[in-house]
């Protein structure tokens, strides 16, 4: 039974919409685990309902027509991964929209699969092992959840540490990952030690050179007062190599993916 519609690897595989391409293919167990829920795309920490998406396949394609065009050029960028010192390297990306349910998230998501396609299939053909996690997902609303969940008043230890040991492995993967998205960025109040955290993330990433989409519901330059950023440093890091794009439309935001 083929099992293309389910795999991101399928634009690039020649046993698509075969017989022969199953769930057993060890391609798409590397990818997508031998169960799907895991491989190189559940380690990404991908929400499931944005799992298997990729620019080709994803709803926000035709309203952000405009925008998914300059993608396709961007990730053709990203062979530059296993250059030692490209000429230019890969940019980082920072998308926002005033309002909800325009497609930011589901693009990101979109762009870490086309990242997690390329670095495996890349990787093959370079004789090379594949990273484990190559790219990462940060659900920046979760992840304070998180915090909350083990910083309040009186938490039972067996509640605290759980969650605790939980928002450190994120907020670690969220650094070491070569592609990251870090989704709704500045959206919610926050104290200031999640706040620090948060810093802690953008800045380890921008000073390591690491590829980076931002999601977020202010434009980057308004992005400084929503962090309670008191110097222009960190905003400015994140705008160097950073290519800006605003999302514009209705809301689809409850609206089931096909």
């Amino acid at each position: 039974m083929s099992n293309t519609k389910n795999c991101i690897l399928a634009q690039h595989c020649s046993l698509a919409d075969s017989a022969q391409c199953t769930k057993l293919c060890g391609s798409y167990i590397a990818t997508h685990g031998l169960n799907g829920a895991g491989g190189r795309v559940g380690a990404a920490n991908l929400p499931s309902d944005y799992r298997g998406l990729t620019l080709a396949n994803s709803p926000a394609r035709t309203e952000q027509a405009s925008i998914y065009r300059a993608m396709e050029e961007y990730v053709k960028t990203f062979v530059r991964q296993f250059e030692e010192s490209p000429a230019e390297p890969i940019k980082s990306l920072y998308f926002y929209s005033a309002g909800p349910g325009t497609g930011k998230t589901t693009t990101a998501a979109a762009i870490i699969g086309e990242y997690i396609v390329r670095h495996y299939i890349g990787s093959i053909q370079r004789n090379r092992q594949a990273l484990d996690r190559p790219a990462y997902f940060l659900d920046v609303n979760a992840w304070q959840t998180l915090y909350t969940e083990f910083n309040r008043p009186k938490v039972p230890e067996d509640i605290a540490e759980p969650a605790a040991r939980q928002y450190y492995a994120q907020m670690q993967h969220a650094k070491a990952a070569p592609f990251a998205v870090l989704d709704d960025i500045g959206v919610r109040e926050d104290t200031e030690g999640f706040r620090s955290d948060l810093h802690s993330v953008i800045n380890y990433r921008v000073t390591s050179g690491l590829v980076t989409v931002y999601t977020s519901n202010v434009a980057l330059k308004d992005l400084g007062t929503v962090l309670r950023e008191t110097t222009p440093r960190l905003i400015d890091r994140i705008r160097d190599r950073c290519i800006e794009r605003e999302f514009v439309g209705k809301s689809h935001r409850g609206l089931r993916r096909a």
